[in-house]
């Protein structure tokens, strides 16, 4: 078993030496937290240009809105168990949409192996809902649509000029600076560490749901290998 994941990490290792570069080396730039609720107003021009939080550090602490509209503490529900959390764009996205259902396609699975499902977007709770009604998703949506934890997690960017009014409109008129989350993917442990991440500038590529459940089972296995060690 030792043998199987050293060959995916050291595979993911190579994938993520191209995928994050560029954030690595711009890791200084990244925005100051405020407080919980509170981000300076900073994003990047380009998604290429966006300075995430890194694997090995703490996710902040957040609180943002449901589908249902109630405020949904993130890190009382990380602490419960281990988390795949998502950021996409929205449900007017195609490659979205085909991110959602794949992660539905997998659900099962992950819970098996005792994770859960968190996806954060940009739509308003109104239109995490169609979503939800469109993919009969079992995991959780959550509202960004200001985009105050996307830019705590130093992913936000400026959209381009056409993406304006879709904007506006689909996060309620809260999308006030018309930016956009990089679609990614983090693993977090249930003390809020992040032990893996996936973030492709380019929107068009996500982690295959096959791709993420080895690697979410390859974390599981490694973790239980190091408890057992230490016994």
């Amino acid at each position: 078993m030792k043998s199987y994941i050293t060959k995916i990490f050291t595979g993911l290792s190579i994938v993520s030496a191209a995928i994050f570069s560029a954030a690595q080396s711009n890791a200084a730039a990244k925005p100051a937290l405020l407080n919980d609720t509170t981000v300076m107003q900073h994003w990047a021009a380009q998604p290429a240009d966006v300075s995430p939080l890194l694997t090995g550090e703490q996710i902040p602490a957040v609180k943002i809105p449901a589908a249902d509209g109630k405020l949904f503490d993130l890190n009382d529900h990380v602490a419960q168990k281990p988390t795949i959390l998502v950021f996409y764009r929205g449900g007017w996205c195609p490659f979205c949409n085909k991110e959602l259902a794949g992660l539905q396609g997998i659900q099962q699975d992950l819970v098996k192996l005792g994770y859960q499902i968190i996806a954060i977007s940009t739509d308003s709770p109104e239109n995490l809902n169609k979503s939800i009604g469109k993919h009969q998703l079992s995991y959780t949506l959550l509202s960004d649509a200001d985009l105050n934890i996307t830019k705590q997690f130093g992913l936000a960017f400026k959209a381009p000029k056409d993406y304006d009014q879709l904007l506006v409109a689909s996060s309620g008129g809260k999308n006030t600076d018309r930016l956009l989350p990089v679609p990614s993917v983090f693993i977090l442990d249930q003390k809020g560490t992040i032990r893996y991440e996936y973030i492709n500038p380019d929107f068009k590529q996500r982690i295959s749901p096959k791709l993420l459940q080895s690697v979410a089972k390859a974390i599981k296995d490694d973790n239980a290998g190091k408890t057992n060690e230490g016994n």
